[in-house]
Order: structure tokens, then C-alpha cells, then sequence
């Protein structure tokens, strides 16, 4: 077995780590419903250590709180699954790093947990990049309705924060 993750993870991870290399970008992602795996990815390619600052797994709303600096206020308000909580854990993992580009990912992998509002294969994304206003923070809501399992959410959800992080990527919606 050549790599951890499916091909097209890594795949994706190693040109990710190349372009950013090759930007001179520091990278750190704090992720919630993919457990990791966005860090895994990125670790498994050679010279990660050029680009990649650190990851924070911050699954639980206490872990978002303590590690990110999220407010208890803002999940309580808008929940875990929100673009105004991947928008703060994007901004606690720049000020809590070296990073230059933070990615954040959080959302429900399922198979429980979902409800009408927020089914199970939402997830959202937020990207900061050091030195912009915090309000140019962008953030984004997508439904994996094609996902069947939880793994497949989780998959699909690190394809997506991968994509986010590469130099040229754009998020589709603002953070309000």
C-alpha cells in the first residue's frame, strides 16, 4: 500500500503541499467532522514539513472553545455546524499558528445527528488567510447528498478543505 488514504486524497495532498511550497504558504486546518484526515493527507506527502504548521482536531464544542477560541455564545447561537463557528475556528487557527492560510472544517458526517435544518452530510468550510480583515474571511455551506456512509461524507469533506487550500482557491459565500 503506497498511501493511507485513497488515491485521489492523496493525490490532491501532494499537489496541494507542492503549490504551496512553491507559494513559500504556511498551512494549518482545524477540523471537527474529518477527525484528522485533512492533517493525514497532508502528512503522508514528503516535505509536508515546508509548508504544513499544524492541525487542530477540535471534535467536541469544548475542544473548539479551549484549543480555537470559539465563543460557547456563538455555538449555542447558530450550533456546532454553522458558517459563523467554521468562520471562527478558521480565524483561532491562524491566531493560534504560524500559518499564513487556515482552513476549517465542521459538519455532520452522520449516520446520526442530522436534522431538517442540517442533515447528515453538511458540512462547512471556512478559509482565513493571515493579513486580511477578518470579515474577508470566507465561508461555505455544502450538502454531500451523495454520500452513503459516514466515511464518505468525511472523504468528500477532506477532498473539499484540500481544494481550499491550495493558492488559488476560492470560497464560494461570504461568512454571514
Amino acid at each position: 500500500m503506497d498511501h493511507l488514504l485513497p488515491a485521489a486524497i492523496a493525490e490532491l495532498a501532494e499537489r496541494v503541499v507542492k503549490a504551496n511550497i512553491a507559494a513559500g504558504r504556511c498551512l494549518a486546518v482545524a477540523e471537527s467532522c474529518t477527525g484528522g484526515l485533512v492533517a493525514a493527507a497532508i502528512t503522508e506527502v514528503a516535505g509536508c514539513s515546508t509548508v504544513f504548521d499544524r492541525s487542530f482536531v477540535t471534535y467536541s464544542n469544548e475542544a473548539k472553545q479551549d484549543l480555537l477560541g470559539v465563543s460557547a455564545d456563538l455555538i449555542d447561537t447558530f450550533g456546532a455546524v454553522s458558517a459563523a463557528v467554521a468562520w471562527a475556528m478558521a480565524q483561532g487557527a491562524l491566531q493560534h499558528s504560524n500559518a499564513d492560510v487556515a482552513v476549517a472544517i465542521t459538519g455532520v458526517a452522520g449516520p446520526d445527528g442530522g436534522t431538517v435544518q442540517k442533515p447528515v452530510g453538511t458540512v462547512v468550510f471556512a478559509r482565513a488567510v493571515r493579513g486580511q480583515p477578518p470579515e474577508a474571511c470566507s465561508a461555505e455551506v455544502r450538502f454531500f447528498e451523495n454520500a452513503r456512509t459516514r466515511s464518505e461524507v468525511r472523504q468528500a469533506a477532506t477532498i473539499v478543505a484540500l481544494e481550499l487550500l491550495m493558492p488559488d482557491a476560492k470560497v464560494e459565500s461570504g461568512c454571514a
